[in-house]
């Protein structure tokens, strides 16, 4: 049994990956995507046959040229979502246009038009979960998709209230960025003295993940964004990890001894939840963290100019 087999007994093993070779490679539970992934992919001309397939589905559905565009973008999301979900027994994680942030009703509709084309695929809504970044108005749609039985991963997570108002708004799962937080503060300190355990990443995924088994959240908290193995052996035992292919490699090759570090057996439970976050103390607390602001902004710039480049790359196909 490999060291990856072993990470598997602590943790359900998630794939951070549009890559499908790569899926089938180190056979995880649940696998996730986002624009910059499925750029990536697409962009790798091994999967022409779902590009193919995305622009006969916009070109059969009509409309404007932009409608057009904006079909073959989200079949594409979702044909790597389907051909991922036959390598995988759980979850796929798609994301929706991270430029519609910061409109609650608009992430409703395009996350039920995801959904609806997984379902025309044959793939039930029960396999998916609709990637929304950690704004006040996406936790807000997640709250109104899930009483649709729609399931939601809330991802570009930096702050304690965005976990807390994920918690309160009963988000099926959310994604905490351990290596991007590491990022942020490592532009101010000298790294020559680095220990894992005081990783800022490492610090503001544990307080998350004792908050939420304090008071028995049902969300599920995923560690993501690792920049190195040290990062993810400290979080074995967490309920899951996205880890990209090349940390998994070395997972799956190294000598380190899987330990279990996170335990919900260290926390006293309470059946007292705190008092809900308002929107107010949401958009204050959430300001007060630089990081947090900061890398949040930064995310979705991110994602929304990769969404932005494949929209281009559909436009000549078009």
């Amino acid at each position: 049994m490999d060291q990856l087999e072993c990470l598997k007994k602590h943790t359900i093993v998630v794939v951070d990956s549009g890559d499908i070779d790569c899926i089938k490679k180190y056979r995880p539970n649940d696998a996730t995507t986002n624009p910059t992934l499925i750029l990536k992919s697409v962009l790798s001309k091994k999967y022409d046959y779902i590009i193919n397939n995305a622009v006969q589905y916009a070109q059969k559905n009509g409309g404007s040229r932009l409608k057009k565009i904006q079909n073959a973008c989200d079949m594409t999301a979702v044909g790597f979502g389907i051909e991922i979900l036959k390598y995988i027994p759980g979850y796929i994680s798609t994301e929706i246009d991270a430029r519609l942030s910061f409109d609650k009703d608009l992430c409703i509709k395009r996350a039920i038009k995801i959904i609806q084309l997984y379902k025309d695929n044959g793939i039930d809504s029960s396999r998916v979960l609709i990637k929304l970044a950690a704004t006040w108005e996406c936790i807000q749609a997640a709250y109104e998709l899930k009483k649709l039985g729609i399931l939601c991963n809330l991802t570009l997570l930096f702050s304690f209230s965005q976990a807390r108002a994920c918690a309160d708004a009963g988000v099926f799962l959310i994604s905490p960025f351990i290596g991007r937080i590491y990022d942020w503060y490592q532009k101010f300190n000298d790294n020559s003295n680095y220990c894992v355990a005081t990783d800022p990443g490492i610090v503001a995924f544990k307080k998350i993940f004792f908050y939420y088994k304090k008071y028995s959240y049902s969300t599920i908290i995923m560690g993501a964004s690792f920049r190195t193995l040290e990062q993810v052996l400290e979080l074995v035992g967490c309920d899951r990890l996205t880890i990209s292919p090349d940390i998994l490699e070395q997972i799956k090759i190294s000598k380190y001894k899987i330990i279990k570090k996170l335990d919900s057996c260290q926390v006293s439970i309470t059946n007292v939840k705190p008092t809900p976050i308002l929107e107010s103390e949401f958009r204050f607390l959430h300001n007060e963290d630089a990081m947090a602001t900061e890398k949040l902004s930064e995310g979705i710039r991110q994602f929304s100019s990769d969404q932005m480049k494949l929209e281009l790359f559909f436009s000549d196909k078009l």
